[in-house]
């Protein structure tokens, strides 16, 4: 679980990111969710956008993602979702205690 000086620290990291993942029409599937696990392990922190024809609500895909792929919900801002994991091999964000 991450504290809220962590999730402000990893909110900080994401602003700039532009989101590698769009949930659309068809929602959450098994095979988008094995994709952003493999995108996670590689880079830690990744914004997913919620387009306007899914059928789901954004909050509903969020908890499904981060469940999904066992990382945790950093932020839902507007139809943007960020999530973190912490890598096993590739850790490059040092988290602030």
């Amino acid at each position: 679980m991450l504290t809220g000086k962590q999730k402000r620290f990893l909110r900080s990291k994401a602003h700039h990111f532009n989101p590698i993942f769009q949930v659309g029409k068809g929602g959450v599937n098994e095979n988008m969710i094995n994709q952003i696990s493999d995108a996670l392990e590689v880079r830690e922190l990744i914004k997913v956008s919620v387009l306007q024809n899914c059928e789901e609500d954004k909050d509903t895909v969020a908890k499904k993602l981060s469940h999904g792929t066992k990382s945790e919900l950093v932020q839902i801002i507007g139809n943007t979702i960020v999530l973190y994991k912490e890598s096993k091999e590739n850790k490059t964000i040092e988290l602030p205690n």
